[in-house]
């Protein structure tokens, strides 16, 4: 496993991911792309140079001006041959004429003179009239002077002993040897003068060519090539300045044109196989195919490098002959349509003359560009530099720094090639590490990008997938607003909106009307149309501000739900769902509730504190209400209610316990409905018996009563209510005692305000049982004060005037219970219920 996952990360891992990419480019090197790339940077940095271009150079245009005036090209030779007689005018020092005479030129009426002539040749005429015959024949040979272009040509060239013509090789391997040898006027032109072992690169071979006519040829004063070699991006940017014939060497024309200008022959032009050429002291370096990297002159105050002018104005007059004087004149097209233009670094369509001029310019300047012998050694290190750059240091570096440094190098790599070429002439093909520079780094940059959103959409789906999973947790626990708040971090989808859905529910059913809108309002954001959102929305908008919580009208004894609200969820106290209001208590509601989690059904207690307490005691009451809910929880005697729960929510205070089929026992406190004295004392003994058990456990109820006693007649249940609910309130000094009613059930101390003890209890427990035996209360009076003074400082009114029925047996219980002094009542609630259970066996 733990290979496997070494494994798994080293394949994705950035510095792998570098050694692959720069492997890519190493081997792509040679790559047409690469190439182009190299190339273009190339054109940039001659466009960036700027050389002065040879001032021996003119060149004339064979220009649509001069097509217009002389006809359609080619033109006969003998128009050439006239240019040819003005420029020796003119003393041209040299002439290149790039126009190929591989053909012969014949006029179409030279055939018919020739034809006459033959005619003439055989005629009687000659014999017969000599003297007429020979006049006619030399009218016939001026004839054919006259239409014999060719002829005109080299005559011309002949005279002026200053004309360079070109030749064409067919480039390949050869095979064998050629089919015939070369003329004597190619072979003179074979350059001897070559060193080099037998190791050495050797330059562009050929294996056949195309050479100008006898006629024209042997009166040139030098042939050369003018073959090109493009670039692979089908640029012409060098100059072959010699190409192999089987054994032999043979110059280019621009290298010719440069050598005759200095007076030279092909025996003063020394080759160096894969170096370079040099012509008497000009040295010339090459690529190991003796390639010239040629120097593209720019235009110079907008003129063009080379003096254009157009053929017919040369021919014509127009531009004296004078002007060519010791030039190096170069003739050719430049007309649209007649030749093949070339795309050079500084022209996408530059005449072939134009390319040839600038070729015998970087010649005769020595502008050319070098690559020298230590190049290859210094790209292959910046190549290297670059690969460890991108392995060793990318992946430690923060993404701010590497972008930095990636942008730096990447600056410098530039500089270095354009200050190389337009400073030094030298040329470095930096590109291929500047390429791998900038496309490694950014394809490290995206991979991380991408490593990192993948990590973060799993992250998210992850934060996701816990945040639903916290908020249903908070969400069963009650804490709504916990469990909103990890719902938004959710993205929202459909199987949400059923989550969010339920929450507001609960929130409804927890009254708070206002926060149901907020997450109704939140899902309309995704989809408004979600079952009755809009209805949902509304209602609780509209409850929010019409329902206070804790109660509607300030009066504890309101209802505080809202149980006949159509469409609405039912109410929740804590996790109980109220079912239906039981009745209304001295201070608060009792709502029978059901706890969804286990189906037990349970009655609700509810007191709204904060109506009940001034603010600068809610808390304290809070308190002392949770410690006495908490020990009223730990009573379990069958004749006290259950008490399962106790909590709060907005202020409203609640206590859930064990629901009672019977009702208090109010309803038989008066005539008519009293019961039978043997089931009031059965009554009151369990009463007894169970205050017995509490005051055991230091517990005091402190408000018994027969509205605190629960009966079911049916089962005949005796359930005692509210334990610790009276001591909230015992003391306070708001307006609960005015809420409590009338202090009838309190004992002597009570009413003291003196320490309360069980015996408290037992006297209250002594007031219900006078209640319940004759209907009337022991102590009575006029007005609250004289109440409570009678029940301290009175004895109470004698039952028998009541009810003069009555065992003497229980007149004495309700005595013993009713006396004033502490020590004077039963001394136990379990010594109460053995009396009371005495006297009722005696009746």
């Amino acid at each position: 496993m733990g290979r496997a996952n070494m494994k798994k990360s080293f394949w994705k891992t950035d510095w792998f991911t570098a050694l692959l990419i720069a492997l890519v480019f190493l081997f792509g090197a040679r790559s047409d792309l690469i190439q182009s790339l190299e190339r273009k940077a190339y054109d940039w940095g001659v466009l960036a140079s700027s050389r002065a271009p040879s001032d021996k150079i003119a060149v004339i245009a064979i220009d649509d001006q001069s097509i217009a005036n002389l006809g359609r090209w080619p033109w006969p030779r003998a128009i050439q041959g006239k240019m040819l007689d003005i420029l020796a005018e003119g003393h041209a020092k040299v002439v290149g004429n790039t126009a190929f005479f591989f053909e012969p030129q014949v006029d179409a009426g030279l055939d018919y003179i020739n034809k006459i002539g033959a005619i003439l040749e055989n005629s009687s005429l000659k014999h017969s009239s000599p003297a007429e015959w020979a006049q006619l024949d030399a009218l016939m040979q001026d004839a054919i002077r006259h239409l014999d272009n060719d002829q005109q040509l080299a005559a011309s060239m002949l005279k002026a002993n200053n004309v360079l013509l070109g030749m064409f090789f067919e480039l390949g391997e050869p095979q064998g040897k050629p089919d015939n040898p070369l003329p004597d006027y190619i072979l003179k032109e074979n350059l001897t003068n070559v060193q080099g072992g037998e190791d050495s690169a050797l330059p562009i071979p050929s294996l056949g060519v195309q050479v100008p006519i006898p006629v024209l040829g042997t009166k040139a004063l030098a042939v050369g090539h003018l073959n090109v070699t493009p670039d692979v991006d089908g640029a012409v940017r060098t100059e072959p300045l010699v190409i192999g014939y089987f054994d032999q060497y043979y110059p280019s024309l621009s290298l010719l044109l440069a050598a005759k200008s200095l007076n030279l022959e092909p025996k003063d032009i020394k080759v160096t196989l894969g170096q370079g050429v040099k012509v008497g002291n000009l040295s010339i370096a090459t690529d190991s195919a003796l390639r010239m990297h040629t120097f593209f002159y720019g235009d110079r105050d907008g003129k063009p490098a080379f003096p254009v002018d157009s053929f017919y104005d040369v021919l014509s007059g127009k531009i004296p002959a004078e002007k060519y004087r010791d030039k190096i004149v170069l003739i050719g097209a430049t007309a649209a349509g007649v030749g093949a233009s070339q795309v050079t670094p500084i022209s996408a369509g530059m005449a072939p003359v134009l390319t040839l001029a600038h070729s015998v310019s970087s010649i005769l300047k020595q502008d050319f560009f070098v690559t020298p012998s230590w190049a290859f050694a210094a790209e292959s290190a910046v190549f290297l530099m670059v690969s460890l750059y991108l392995i060793l240091l990318v992946p430690r570096l923060s993404a701010g720094l590497a972008a930095a440094i990636t942008g730096g190098l990447f600056v410098l790599l530039l500089a270095a090639h354009f200050i190389l070429m337009t400073t030094q002439g030298m040329w470095l093909q930096l590109m291929l590490p500047a390429a791998l520079l900038l496309v490694g780094h950014l394809l490290l940059t995206t991979k991380r990008f991408l490593m990192t959103e993948k990590g973060k959409i799993k992250s998210d789906a992850d934060s996701a997938e816990s945040n639903r999973m916290l908020g249903l947790a908070f969400q069963g626990q009650g804490q709504l607003d916990m469990a909103f708040d990890k719902f938004r971090k959710v993205p929202l989808d459909d199987s949400l909106m059923d989550v969010l859905y339920n929450l507001g529910l609960d929130f409804e059913r927890k009254r708070q009307f206002n926060k149901a809108e907020s997450v109704f309002r939140y899902m309309a954001d995704h989809n408004p149309k979600f079952r009755d959102l809009e209805a949902r929305t509304a209602q609780s908008r509209a409850m929010a501000e019409t329902i206070i919580l804790g109660g509607s009208s300030g009066r504890s004894n309101d209802s505080t739900m809202k149980l006949d609200q159509v469409g609405l969820a039912k109410p929740m106290l804590g996790r109980y769902e109220i079912e239906k209001e039981l009745g209304k208590g001295a201070m608060g509601v009792v709502y029978l509730g059901k706890d969804p989690k286990i189906s037990r059904v349970v009655a609700i207690k509810t007191m709204a504190l904060a109506q009940e307490f001034e603010a600068d005691e809610l808390e304290d009451v809070k308190a002392r209400f949770f410690r006495e809910a908490e020990t009223a929880g730990r009573l379990n005697h069958p004749n006290i209610v259950t008490m399962y729960d106790a909590g709060e929510e907005h202020d409203l205070a609640y206590i859930a316990m064990e629901f009672l089929k019977g009702k208090d026992l109010v309803a038989y406190t008066k005539q008519p409905n009293l019961l039978p004295l043997p089931k009031v004392l059965s009554i009151v003994a369990r009463v007894a018996d169970a205050l017995g058990y509490a005051h055991g456990l230091n517990v005091v109820h402190r408000d018994i009563k027969p509205a605190n006693i629960m009966y079911d007649p049916e089962s005949d249940t005796v359930k005692v209510t509210d334990f610790g609910i009276a001591r909230i309130t015992d003391s306070s000094k708001t307006k609960t005692g005015m809420v409590l009613g009338t202090p009838s059930y309190m004992s002597p101390e009570q009413l003291s305000g003196a320490k309360i003890e069980g015996h408290s209890d037992l006297f209250s427990l002594g007031v219900s049982l006078y209640q319940l035996a004759c209907g009337k209360l022991p102590f009575a009076g006029d007005s609250m004060a004289q109440l409570m003074f009678r029940i301290a400082n009175e004895p109470h009114a004698d039952i028998l005037s009541v009810n003069p029925d009555l065992p003497p047996c229980v007149v004495a219980i309700i005595n013993k219970a009713l006396a004033k002094k502490i020590e004077d009542r039963y001394e136990s609630g379990g010594a109460m219920a053995e009396a009371i259970r005495q006297c009722a066996a005696s009746l």
